[in-house]
């Protein structure tokens, strides 16, 4: 699975994407409202490491995520 976080612009906010190894998008959230989407796709206990990833991460860069 690969993280991306995509710098917000003007009015809209910053955002992360979840995609898996095809590069498909699994999920697509707001940074500070990520629960609803993890709960969906079955990562909600992965919750605290996800976002910890997440705020260490710079914008525009790709992560391999081990889960």
């Amino acid at each position: 699975m690969y993280i991306i976080k995509v710098k917000g612009v003007a009015k809209i906010p910053d955002y992360v994407q979840l995609r898996d190894d095809k590069f498909t998008l699994l999920a697509y959230f707001r940074v500070d409202r990520p629960e609803k989407s993890l709960d969906k796709i079955g990562l909600a206990d992965k919750y605290d490491y996800i976002m910890g990833v997440v705020n260490e991460l710079p914008f525009g860069k790709i992560l391999k995520l081990e889960l």
